[in-house]
């Protein structure tokens, strides 16, 4: 009877384990498994402050006990920013390491790359760190949500602002000839449609160029009272420069990825840089009219205690906390149906998320056809000293 009664309780034990491995994979009763791949080395590696603290933010939840039960296994990778380096990654991560899923892998070409194998094995490649438009078309890649404002997005907001305060002006579009400035590209002939050949005039570089002096000139002497930059933060300082040097005295706006302070407007001339407008979805933790804010003292509290000695005005490392708060919320969405089936129902089921250093009024929804984290934006116009928010909250309207 006991030989019966312990093959029974094999028998069911046997029964019962696989189905974590079956139906969950990466999911035992006590722990989840997910996936993630940053460029913690490499000509990328500052972005990898965003991994760094994804970690430290699980590192975090789990402290507290995880999320529902079970602690977050993040099974984190460096792919020095090489395509094929994430290839293998996701390939080990996926079918060695058996993830739930994957979460937050950075750039545009790492994601590219292994979107289509992700896919094949149905696993959910959630909130990944790229601004590229492409993934925001959720048929094309009905796996992927996106974790950072589209270039779509940016560039919507930039020209709703544009028809708003100066319905009459010429535009003139430089941009970097790839992905990224052709983005931007397609945000406005959007949003003008078939106004767009007669107000806009474009030119372009290319990053191997060493400098786009020249670009800046033809633009400028077009009649344009608005010029937009659509690139990388090198090229955005010598725009600045330029522009300043010429004495054009338009709206200058540059994107939101080449809006730093360190990296562009000081190389430029802070001075020569007054008036130049960026979009903006964050708070500035060293802003001191945020200095009462809950958010920038979560942020805060967070950096002393799981990030101690990083820069706290980087912003690589609340994107990093952000992409924490959002996994958290995710997993606690899925309840105990951890099925990548029902992970991926919840990254298309965010609603009414307010991050800690998201602006007033910015709120995170995903929906069945909206597959972007963010769709709202603030334009800021910098003073010389600090960014100043101007014309209020604007929205593509995604659903």
């Amino acid at each position: 009877m006991l030989k019966k009664l312990l093959a029974s309780a094999i028998l069911l034990g046997s029964l019962s384990a696989p189905a974590f491995a079956v139906d969950m994979p990466g999911v035992t009763a006590t722990e989840v498994k997910v996936g993630a791949i940053f460029p913690f080395s490499g000509p990328a590696s500052a972005l990898g402050a965003v991994g760094k603290s994804l970690v430290g933010y699980v590192n975090f939840i789990n402290d507290r006990g995880g999320v529902n039960g079970r602690k977050i296994n993040l099974i984190a990778l460096d792919d020095a920013y090489n395509p094929s380096k994430a290839v293998e990654h996701a390939r080990r991560l996926v079918e060695s390491d058996e993830v739930a899923f994957m979460f937050s892998t950075l750039g545009t070409a790492s994601n590219l790359a292994i979107a289509k194998y992700l896919a094949a094995k149905k696993v959910p490649q959630a909130f990944i760190v790229t601004g590229a438009t492409r993934f925001t078309n959720y048929n094309d890649y009905p796996y992927i949500t996106t974790g950072l404002p589209s270039y779509d997005t940016e560039s919507r907001a930039y020209a709703r602002y544009i028809a708003k305060e100066m319905p009459n002006a010429k535009i003139a579009i430089l941009y970097q000839n790839d992905d990224l400035g052709k983005d931007f590209i397609d945000g406005f002939k959007a949003e003008l449609k078939e106004a767009f050949d007669s107000k806009v005039v474009t030119a372009n570089y290319e990053v191997s160029q060493p400098t786009v002096d020249s670009q800046i000139v033809s633009l400028t002497s077009s009649g344009a009272r608005v010029l937009l930059f659509a690139g990388t933060p090198k090229f955005a300082a010598q725009a600045i420069r330029k522009v300043h040097e010429i004495g054009w005295d338009g709206l200058f706006i540059t994107n939101l990825i080449s809006s730093s302070i360190s990296a562009v407007l000081v190389p430029a001339g802070v001075d020569a840089a007054k008036g130049v407008m960026t979009a903006t979805y964050r708070k500035d933790p060293d802003d001191p009219k945020w200095a009462n804010d809950a958010g920038v003292k979560q942020y805060r509290a967070f950096m002393e205690k799981y990030m101690p000695g990083a820069d706290i005005a980087d912003s690589n490392y609340f994107t990093g906390m952000h992409q924490g708060v959002v996994l958290e919320t995710i997993l606690k969405q899925c309840g105990d149906d951890l099925s990548r089936e029902n992970i991926l129902k919840q990254t298309r089921n965010i609603k009414g998320l307010v991050l800690p250093m998201s602006l007033p009024g910015i709120v995170a929804n995903t929906g069945a056809t909206n597959n972007k984290l963010y769709t709202q934006l603030n334009l800021q116009r910098w003073n010389g000293k600090a960014w100043d928010l101007v014309g209020g909250l604007i929205d593509d309207d995604a659903k």
